[in-house]
């Protein structure tokens, strides 16, 4: 998995097997991603995330990759993960305790 950055678009390469698929992702992508996902809709974003993001030459090649659900969904995690930036969170625990 490789990635190359830019301020609007950043390029992402996940390699399947032997093949290599190069995914152009922004803010505007994903949001939309996020946006269509509901609970009882997963799948069909994601796929839609991946077919619109992999570069066009490559769309085919890809494509006998999304049969599978899970595949779909392991493809777009992967792909989100490495989109994600790095950061350092750190939860802090609440002082007062709930009383119920």
């Amino acid at each position: 998995m490789t990635t190359t950055t830019n301020d609007a678009v950043r390029e992402i390469t996940l390699e399947i097997g032997t093949q290599e698929f190069t995914f152009k992702l922004d803010p505007q992508v994903v949001t939309k991603y996020f946006n269509s996902t509901t609970q009882a809709n997963k799948v069909a974003p994601a796929n839609n995330l991946l077919v619109n993001t992999v570069l066009q030459d490559q769309r085919a090649s890809l494509k006998p990759f999304l049969v599978n659900p899970v595949t779909v969904m392991e493809l777009a995690g992967a792909l989100l993960e490495e989109y994600s930036p790095s950061l350092d969170v750190i939860v802090k625990k609440s002082s007062s305790t709930l009383i119920a």
